[in-house]
């Protein structure tokens, strides 16, 4: 590993893994799940709970389709979701720069808000930090959360034949962001996919005992996701390029400017791992759920054991879908 930290380390590729095994897990020891999953899962007299955290330091603060205060408190609820869990509280910290507008402050704090109303997650939390101009790009957010695990969700063993799933289209919050960020003068009706999907829990209800793996495919997207979850398991995983729900706007702007969009993050969307012979079942419940009608099942868990991702091209051909190298697009989330 290098001695300098680069931008692709927060990339969430194969850098950011290499940077949590060399560094964090060397130092604070492995996670009692075995796997670097999103959220820590742990037991009480009450139940099962889920705990997590993250930090948000996107550019710009506010995109077509949210900001950053909305993205802080989504994101971490659909950590909380990846593990099965209601979200029950959340902790808000902010590290603000000298200067910043209090105007633009009160539409993240009624960003943040609005979602956690919705959800009835509540923020129960936090802190603020002012630091001097210069030092920070207008406001970093840290949120935490915690949730209850449902006792329908037990996470297994993926095994051949499995089915995989995602909930929705993909790349829409990178490409929004993209086009954003860079003031690109393209007309198109294109938003973040930036929500919440616990509701999406309470939708699948029974069917929840179908699903052996979630994960939210943020940093590095849907690329890198599968392959952190093939290399976590020891298993392969084949997809169907021509099944992979992503709107014409989105592979025509990335098509154009030679970004493949299967490595941009997504804010509202879902990977699952279903139990071989209830992927159809389970997709019919899903498609129910608000943003979900373009859910589709884009794969499978192959019969190899190398940790590889490979996907079937729409002109017939195969090839292999690394992890996330270098840089793709930072600061999406």
């Amino acid at each position: 590993m290098d001695n300098k930290i680069r931008l692709s380390h927060g990339d969430g590729g194969s850098y950011t893994r290499q940077l949590i095994k060399n560094v964090f897990l060397k130092y604070f020891g492995e996670p009692c799940s075995g796997d670097m999953a999103d959220s820590f899962v742990f037991y009480t007299d009450s139940g099962k709970l889920a705990f997590t955290t993250d930090s948000f330091v996107v550019k710009p603060l506010f995109f077509k389709g949210g900001d950053i205060g909305k993205l802080a408190v989504c994101g971490t609820i659909n950590d909380l979701a990846a593990a099965g869990a209601v979200p029950l509280y959340l902790t808000a910290g902010f590290i603000i720069e000298e200067g910043f507008n209090i105007e633009s402050l009160c539409r993240i704090a009624q960003s943040m808000a609005e979602v956690s109303r919705d959800t009835r997650a509540r923020i129960v939390a936090g802190d603020t930090k002012v630091v001097e101009k210069g030092s920070v790009d207008g406001v970093f957010i840290n949120t935490s959360g915690i949730g209850m695990v449902s006792e329908l969700y037990n996470p297994r063993r993926m095994e051949p034949g499995d089915d995989i799933i995602v909930t929705g289209g993909i790349a829409e919050h990178g490409t929004a962001i993209l086009i954003d960020r860079y003031n690109m003068n393209i007309e198109a009706e294109l938003e973040s996919d930036c929500g919440p999907m616990s509701s999406l829990l309470s939708v699948l209800n029974k069917h929840l005992a179908y699903i052996k793996v979630m994960r939210d495919p943020t940093r590095g997207g849907l690329a890198t996701v599968l392959n952190e979850m093939a290399l976590d398991r020891g298993t392969d995983i084949e997809l169907d390029e021509k099944s992979i729900p992503i709107k014409s706007q989105v592979e025509g702007i990335n098509d154009i400017l030679g970004i493949d969009p299967l490595y941009l993050a997504c804010e509202g969307r879902m990977v699952i791992v279903v139990e071989k012979g209830y992927g159809d079942k389970v997709l019919k419940h899903i498609k129910i759920f608000g943003n979900c009608r373009e859910a589709a099942i884009i794969g499978r868990v192959a019969s190899g054991t190398h940790g590889l991702v490979y996907i079937n091209t729409a002109i017939g051909g195969k090839r292999i879908l690394p992890m996330l190298e270098g840089r793709m697009l930072p600061r999406i989330c």
